[in-house]
């Protein structure tokens, strides 16, 4: 930290000092032509990462599995999916990444499964020692044993013929949930988590965590809710138990990031799970568009958002004090940010204000592959092109339930808010397939890869990719954005969204006018005579921003 010393009582970590740049390897870069990306590009692109000034990179599944939710369903944890090489293409790619500084982490899969794992085929020809691995219920083949909805949608439960009883699988059927009230179960996979991290690495993603424990008698869910059970299933009866036994058998005594995936939590649950006296994780993601969704009309819900709205949800997270927490406007599990968060016709003022949000944010930032570029979402004209099974089940359902007669019908939906949006490969030139690779892609390229790409960015130094390089660098240089104190203002603004970052004297104040309008700088609980632009997305940007106009999506960081 250059711009000012930290005190020791703001308790410095790397990880908090940190910027990372998640990967979808399948969708990344593809060196051997199969039109899947591969380990051998990542590793191809190690250079970028360092260049982009990156400091840890997460890479999503690329363990063995069948694939029935693209990696998420684990066939074999210490083995490599041959998609994406073998396991001297990974010690490649961690040597290559450790040359330029730049950490690993991986993504950790406990909550469940493949079908196709040896533990659950042991399980379901109930082998000794292995008959409680997953949660399996007797009862009658034709009625599920509770209401319980499947995150995917459908029933959370699946009659196996063999074994003659249902198990549970919260997300697809082909992803049975593992048994974590088994004491087996958790001693089988923390040697997993700590075969992997004597390996190397550098911490874990951890993926769906706070569903591990579900209650014994698996009790029916209220059946007015949007996903029904879901009361039983996230933050379960003994999930700090379980997650404090995970830290200390495997993450203690490590210098490791451990980074969760949490759904249906509140500022207080992280605190509980990722404060000073939570269960030893570092963070978890705050994923904002969620908590405003369970606000509305769940999974399907329109675009339409209000500014206020998510200032509310923001700062109830960047004021929280006792929990590190990790921002992102986007992942692979959701649309792309300049169409959810910003808009197209303004695709660089807003990926560059989006950049700017996110990097200023109280915290660990996480930027999401192409978000560097502007990456927008793509359009979808028929089921054919859809791969994600989240999608494809939903509106299988809905044309069963009758409430669709067609894809046609739950088009606008989908292209809002498709899962594939994300996934869609990274865009690298204007040549075929946008330089991803030589073959037949596994999911078509979004049409704008011609103007939309690494190497007409990298050719511009006025493009976002430099926006990205430049902002990560001065995060890097300003202690105030890592360790400062988050204070938002004009709350109730419906076009700006400002706050300052502040450490000891120093001060950043950031001003983003979030609206596709000229709007007009006015907040007097903050000094600004003697203000200093010191980032702008506009060549010009106000001096001084009180009563000064904001062109749109414009935004500035000034030093007070």
């Amino acid at each position: 930290m250059t711009q000012n010393e930290t005190p020791n009582e703001l308790d410095e970590a790397w990880w908090k000092e940190a910027v990372v740049y998640e990967v979808y390897p399948r969708s990344f870069n593809d060196t051997d032509g199969d039109g899947v990306g591969d380990i051998p590009g990542i590793t191809a692109k190690a250079d970028y990462f360092d260049d982009l000034g990156v400091d840890v990179l997460w890479i999503g599944p690329v363990y063995d599995s069948p694939n029935a939710d693209n990696g998420y369903d684990i066939r074999d944890y210490r083995a490599i999916h041959d998609d994406f090489g073998d396991m001297d293409d990974w010690e490649q790619l961690l040597s290559a990444l450790h040359d330029r500084d730049i950490r690993l982490i991986m993504d950790l899969v406990v909550n469940h499964t493949s079908d196709e794992h040896e533990w659950f085929q042991r399980s379901r020809r109930q082998e000794a020692g292995y008959e409680d691995y997953y949660h399996w219920v007797d009862g009658d083949p034709d009625e599920p044993p509770n209401n319980w909805e499947s995150i995917f949608g459908g029933p959370a439960w699946t009659y196996d013929e063999e074994r003659g009883q249902w198990y549970l699988h919260l997300f697809h059927e082909k992803q049975p949930d593992l048994n974590w009230r088994a004491p087996a179960v958790r001693e089988d996979l923390y040697e997993m988590v700590n075969w992997w991290l004597d390996k190397g690495i550098d911490g874990f993603r951890l993926d769906a965590i706070n569903l591990l424990s579900k209650p014994d008698g698996y009790p029916d869910g209220d059946p007015d809710s949007d996903l029904r059970g879901n009361e039983h299933y996230f933050n379960g009866p003994r999930i700090h138990e379980y997650l404090r036994e995970l830290h200390d058998e495997t993450f203690a005594g490590r210098d490791v990031m451990t980074v969760a995936e949490m759904g249906r939590i509140t500022a207080a649950d992280a605190e509980a799970y990722c404060g000073p006296d939570g269960d030893g994780l570092d963070m978890t993601f705050q994923f904002v568009r969620d908590e405003m969704e369970s606000e509305s009309d769940g999974r399907w819900a329109s675009p339409d958002w209000e500014l206020p709205d998510l200032k509310r949800v923001l700062s109830s997270w960047q004021q929280t004090t006792g929990a590190w927490v990790a921002p992102c406007l986007g992942n692979h599990d959701q649309p792309r940010s300049v169409s959810w968060w910003g808009d197209e016709s303004y695709r660089v003022e807003s990926a560059t204000l989006l950049a700017t949000f996110l990097l200023t944010l109280r915290g660990t930032p996480h930027v999401y592959q192409g978000e560097e570029i502007g990456m927008t979402n793509a359009e979808f004209d028929s089921l054919d092109e859809i791969d994600d099974p989240d999608t494809r089940q939903r509106v299988e359902l809905a044309i069963e339930a009758g409430e669709a007669a067609g894809f046609d019908d739950v088009r606008d939906a989908v292209n809002e808010d498709s899962r594939d949006h994300a996934r869609t490969p990274m865009q690298w030139s204007a040549d075929e397939h946008a330089g991803f690779t030589d073959g037949e892609p596994w999911l078509r390229v979004n049409d704008d890869y011609p103007e939309v790409n690494v190497e007409s960015a990298l050719a511009d130094e006025s493009s976002i990719w430099y926006y990205y390089r430049d902002l990560i660098q001065f995060r890097h240089d300003e202690s105030p954005l890592v360790y400062g104190d988050f204070d938002l203002l004009l709350p109730d603004h419906d076009q700006f969204c400002a706050y300052t970052r502040t450490l000891d004297n120093a001060a950043l104040l950031v001003v983003l006018n979030w609206s596709d309008a000229t709007a007009t700088f006015e907040c007097g609980s903050v000094e600004t005579a003697d203000a200093e632009p010191v980032v702008a997305n506009y060549d010009d940007p106000p001096a001084e921003p009180q009563g000064c106009e904001f062109r749109p999506y414009e935004a500035a960081v000034y030093r007070l």
